[in-house]
């Protein structure tokens, strides 16, 4: 029995948990995968450039010794090493870097890929500067637009509230017939008339609604002695020409 107990100590025991066997395997042919990577790489032979590179890197990071001739001759004028170039020490202290070429290009073709570039930003720069403009361009349009809306809305009601007061000033002179036709507000519904009749109103729907404004305000102000913009009316074109700042919104504000 001690044997037995002995012997399956020292026997490793075997993990029956399902689907461990396999991740173990996968494990195992992961790192051996790692290991082969790094065999490859450690066996693989560089390349003559490689090499020429490992040992420019090795000589440039390397400091001059005393069987450098030029070194030799700058101790003998009194050079240490790591301190300054010149008399007072003010000249550099590092080497001037190489600048060695590897690639195949010719001569001057980073210069252009530096040009070209520099092209390219630059177009990209004005192209945005442009699209800058433009939608500027478009904003003011759009206000001028908007404002221009709103003038025209601000006329069109001034010319209605002038052509209820014509009208009504009108009745009250017993005119029964208005000077011109839209000089009255027409009512919405209304008998049709003839075609020669339409003609001549489309004639008269000619005029903008600024120039009526203004033609109905002078009419007002030449027949009945009334401003809109004052709301009042007048004893007589002296007394209006007096009191009255002018024939305008814009005299008024």
């Amino acid at each position: 029995k001690e044997r037995e107990y002995l012997l399956e100590l020292l026997t490793p025991r075997q993990d029956v948990r399902p689907g461990l066997p396999l991740v173990r395997r996968v494990k195992e042919a992961i790192q051996k995968e790692e290991k082969q990577k790094e065999a490859n790489q450690k066996n693989r032979q560089k390349s003559i450039k490689e090499e020429e590179k490992e040992r420019r890197d090795l000589v440039l990071k390397s400091a001059l010794g005393n069987e450098n001739k030029g070194f030799a001759l700058l101790q003998k004028m009194g050079y240490k090493s790591g301190q300054a170039l010149g008399k007072s020490g003010e000249g550099i202290v590092e080497p001037i870097p190489l600048n060695i070429k590897t690639g195949l290009s010719g001569l001057g073709h980073e210069e252009l890929k530096k040009r070209k570039a520099e092209e390219k930003l630059e177009n990209y720069r004005q192209k945005l500067h442009m699209k800058k403009q433009a939608n500027e361009q478009a904003a003011d349009q759009f206000r001028i637009r908007f404002k221009n809306k709103q003038e025209e809305r601000k006329m069109e009601g001034d010319l209605r509230k002038s052509q209820r007061a014509c009208q009504q000033l009108d009745m009250q002179k017993d005119i029964e017939v208005p000077k011109e036709t839209w000089f009255w507000i027409e009512p919405e519904e209304e008998d049709k008339k003839d075609e020669e009749d339409k003609e001549d109103e489309c004639t008269s729907s000619d005029l903008s609604v600024s120039e009526k404004l203004h033609i109905l305000t002078a009419y007002l102000r030449k027949e009945h002695f009334y401003c809109i913009w004052c709301g009042t009316t007048y004893e007589d074109s002296e007394d209006l020409s007096s009191n009255c700042p002018g024939d305008s919104a814009a005299d008024h504000d």
